[in-house]
């Protein structure tokens, strides 16, 4: 069962692929990887749902358009990214034009021009973009479903009480919360002072989990590189950092700002490290899992990509090997970046609070 699963997912991976490869090959007479790889897990202004041929050779795209919310001149400007009509179509606003672009939202004229800088950058103006984009929606589904979740199995414990055996969705999230609890955040922090971060620790586990499992559905409404993106992994690790040193101990700041017990010789030395040590343990949490899930999309499309490459039958069923073991390793992946990020938080913040012995 679960290989047929996986090989399921990996069909609905190769079809959209194959249609990237024959626009591919309409523009430069080739299939370009890199082009196709970017364009998957970069984030976009609507989810693609299926593409398909007509008789007549034409090709049909099915996307679901998702909300464009732009600042300009003073006020919001609000409507579909299906006005835009893929980047084809200009949108008007006060005294200019919005032109989508590789996925970005540009200022430009009537004509749509679009002007580069001498580095091959687009020197455009771009505006104030709030919109609602394919990782947005992606993130708000996974915090739907969390709600869904833990709010059904609040309901059944609030009506069984807590001592009766568990059942249902109890039976797949009592056991996660009792390992988070007991194995991550009390192993880690004085069990005093443990259950006070286990509301964001339980959050920051099956947040990223969630959302690692939705990006690896490779149809809509999943398939959003959101863990692969940036500003994502950021927003995580400052709100981490906040958790590390709001609560840090007078103990844990006269040990950061003042070193006692070093040789002033030492501390001129130690005391700028501990301070940048401050930024750089958030940041390392923030690369990891950037870096992690990235690679893993990158390496099954890379894998796919093999067969447009090639061009050949003989390669098909290796690669579709390969992608398949890829798959199985992601679903992993998956679930230990999120324990990796949240054992280190639980870790970080131990250090700044547990009582000095």
């Amino acid at each position: 069962m679960r290989a047929a699963g996986l090989f399921f997912f990996l069909i609905a991976t190769i079809l959209p692929l194959q249609v990237n490869a024959s626009v591919a090959g309409e523009k430069s007479g080739q299939f370009d990887a890199t082009e196709m790889i970017m364009h998957h897990i970069a984030d976009a202004h609507e989810f693609h749902i299926v593409t398909y041929t007509k008789a007549s050779g034409e090709e049909v795209h099915i996307s679901m358009p998702l909300p464009v919310i732009i600042w300009h001149s003073g006020r919001f400007h609000a409507f579909m990214s299906s006005r835009f009509h893929g980047g084809k179509n200009l949108v008007p606003v006060e005294g200019a034009y919005l032109k989508l672009y590789h996925g970005k939202i540009y200022l430009t004229n009537v004509e749509g021009t679009i002007h580069y800088n001498e580095k091959g950058e687009v020197a455009n103006a771009k505006p104030l973009n709030f919109s609602i984009t394919k990782n947005v929606a992606s993130m708000f589904l996974g915090s739907f479903l969390i709600f869904l979740i833990f709010g059904t199995a609040a309901k059944r414990y609030s009506k069984r009480g807590g001592l009766a055996v568990p059942k249902g969705i109890q039976l797949l999230v009592e056991p996660i919360i009792l390992f988070v609890r007991d194995d991550i955040a009390r192993e880690q922090i004085d069990a005093r002072k443990a259950d006070l971060f286990m509301p964001y620790l339980l959050t920051l586990f099956f947040f990223i989990w969630i959302n690692n499992l939705i990006g690896l559905i490779p149809f809509f409404p999943g398939g959003a590189n959101l863990s692969g993106n940036i500003s994502f992994t950021l927003t995580l690790a400052v709100m981490s950092f906040f958790a590390i040193n709001i609560f840090g101990s007078k103990h844990y700041w006269k040990e950061v700002l003042i070193a006692p017990g070093i040789p002033f010789f030492v501390k001129i030395f130690l005391v700028p490290v501990e301070i940048i040590g401050l930024i750089t343990k958030p940041f390392a949490l923030m690369l990891r899992l950037f870096a992690n899930i990235t690679a893993g999309h990158i390496i099954i499309l890379s894998l796919t990509s093999m067969i447009f490459i090639m061009q050949s039958v003989y390669a098909a069923p290796m690669t579709i090997l390969l992608s398949l073991i890829m798959y199985s390793l992601e679903f992993l992946v998956a679930i230990l970046q999120a324990y990796i990020f949240t054992l280190l938080t639980s870790l970080f913040i131990g250090m700044a609070v547990n009582e000095h012995h």
